[in-house]
């Protein structure tokens, strides 16, 4: 209860509670306005609409210039889906999906998406042996000439390019390493993590083109929020909006404090919406620096686009300023539970025993370093 209303007396504030209410019960269904630009989060650990199932991990659904683009696909398929049908957006009529990165609690309900939508283009992270596919040139490999053909790959005559298959056959991966403009006014951000435990993971951020500005949607910013912003700043220097994920889950607190300097000192952030691996001691002080630019960004929020954002809950009404107690337990629980999954998945993997044994070990820091 502190906490709570330590984050609403520094968030109140006439111009956030006096924005409109327009009913986004259904932000995809007939009476939506096209013209609208929003950012709907479909799945998260923490949220006050009932009808919706909590879980660890993330997923938004991206409208704007009449164009629907999915932000990852959260933990799981089933849940994916009932949020989906209880807040009237309808998958199967999708533009376009991003997938940030790898870990499982952004893309394991690409399977059930795939399944109602299998047509859909995805941008994906292109990574060597990573599980969207990708390519190596034929010589990446040391080659001996003087074994027998027989002992050798491909005879001895590989192919110019040699293509590794996905986790998803037959989806329509389209993989990215550099930023790229996917459509007008739409970049994806291509960073690669240098960070202990997600070291050479690279992610995608989505850098949207408003007229105030760029609004970012960020899965888990790996390889930092800080150096997602430096670059989308190359694509235009006012960032007005972030949203999502900004992985300060266990940070200590001054390098918080810090992160907090560098957005609304270096880059003059304008609003920010922060969920999913952002970290409880993290929505508290950035509500303290943002004040009535922080926006609540819980399960079945939209975050309607603008000159002012605001937040309305699923609901319709303006969304509550910060988390309350229910929220932070579930929160909580949600975290722990997937902290526990990731400590298990690979704790089997080992290094091997060759020289270059140290790649597996590095795989597997990289794979349960999630969030």
């Amino acid at each position: 209860m502190k906490r709570r209303n330590l984050i609403a007396t520094a968030l109140a504030s006439p111009t956030l509670l006096l924005t409109g209410c327009a009913s986004t019960a259904s932000p995809s269904g007939a009476g939506a306005d096209p013209a609208q630009a929003r950012i709907t989060v479909l799945y998260d650990a923490f949220g006050m609409a009932p009808a919706l199932r909590k879980d660890w991990g993330y997923a938004a659904l991206v409208e704007v210039g009449g164009k629907r683009i999915l932000f990852d696909t959260g933990n799981n398929g089933e849940t994916l889906a009932a949020n989906a049908k209880a807040l009237g957006i309808d998958l199967t009529r999708l533009d376009m999906v991003v997938m940030s990165h790898r870990h499982g609690d952004h893309m394991g309900g690409l399977a059930y998406l795939l399944s109602v939508n299998p047509k859909v283009p995805i941008y994906a992270p292109k990574e060597g042996f990573g599980v969207y596919g990708g390519d190596l040139p034929g010589g990446f490999y040391r080659k001996n000439e003087a074994l027998a053909p027989r002992q050798r790959y491909y005879d001895g005559k590989p192919p110019e390019v040699m293509r590794f298959g996905a986790a998803w056959p037959g989806a329509d991966f389209r993989l990215v390493d550099k930023t790229v403009e996917v459509a007008p006014g739409l970049h994806l951000i291509s960073l690669v993590s240098d960070k202990p435990g997600t070291l050479e993971l690279r992610e995608l951020s989505l850098a949207v083109a408003t007229p105030e500005g760029l609004a970012l949607v960020v899965g888990c910013s790996h390889p930092g929020i800080d150096r997602i912003v430096e670059a989308a700043t190359k694509i235009d220097p006012r960032v007005h909006l972030i949203a999502g994920g900004l992985h300060l889950v266990v940070s200590k607190d001054e390098d918080i404090g810090k992160i907090i300097g560098t957005l609304q000192g270096t880059y003059k952030v304008g609003f920010i919406a922060p969920g999913h691996c952002t970290g409880e001691p993290t929505f508290e002080a950035l509500a303290k620096a943002f004040g009535d630019h922080y926006l609540y960004a819980g399960l079945g929020t939209t975050l309607a686009l603008g000159a002012t954002p605001r937040a309305i809950g699923a609901n319709g009404q303006t969304a509550p300023l910060a988390l309350d107690g229910d929220d932070l337990r579930s929160y909580q629980t949600l975290l722990a539970a997937s902290n526990e999954r990731q400590r298990g998945l690979f704790a089997g993997l080992q290094p091997s025993a060759t020289s270059d044994g140290a790649y597996l070990a590095q795989w597997r820091r990289s794979m349960i370093g999630c969030c």
